[in-house]
Parts: structure tokens; sequence; C-alpha cells
């Protein structure tokens, strides 16, 4: 049975032909759901913290996070995020249009 977890929250800040900025936060726990990436991403953290990764078949991992230091993935990706901390957990996500 699939554990049923509170949503992240996303902000769109900025959406047009080239970016598309969000801002999700999430409570502890909170989850993005299963979701693949339109577009190839970056991603800056707004505080340290750890975020579990749930990838094809179940793989779980977690990333350490540390504030303000980015990182890029490529268009394609699918997963869902869950936030592995006990406090509320942001991070802002930009998306590069083709």
């Amino acid at each position: 049975m699939t554990e049923r977890r509170a949503a992240a929250q996303p902000t769109v800040f900025i959406d047009n032909e080239r970016v598309r900025v969000t801002e999700w936060r999430f409570a502890p726990g909170a989850a993005t759901g299963w979701h693949r990436h339109e577009f190839d991403y970056v991603v800056v953290p707004m505080a340290d913290g750890r975020l579990k990764l749930v990838t094809e078949g179940g793989q779980e991992s977690i990333a350490e996070l540390k504030k303000g230091v980015p990182y890029f993935r490529n268009v394609g990706v699918e997963h869902d995020v869950i936030n592995a901390n006990d406090v509320e957990y942001a991070f802002v996500e930009i998306e590069l249009k083709p």
C-alpha cells in the first residue's frame, strides 16, 4: 500500500517562453508526488537539509543539500521528492525551456 503524504506547495514566480521559476515548500514528510521533468532544471536550496528521492523501481536515496549551492539535472528525470527533515524545507527550481 502506498503511503499518503502531505503535498509540497509550489509557488510559481516566473513562467515565460524561456524559464519557469518555482519555489517549493515542504512541511516535514511532505512530497512533490511522482513526476517527470519536461525541461533541464537547476535547484537552489534555501537552507541546509535532506531530501529523500524515490526513483523508478522504488529505489530511495538521501540528498544532502547546502543552502545556496545549486545543482543541475537534465530533462527526463522521474522521481518523488520528500522532505526528510523535522522542519519545513524549501528550494527554488529554475526550469530551462528550449
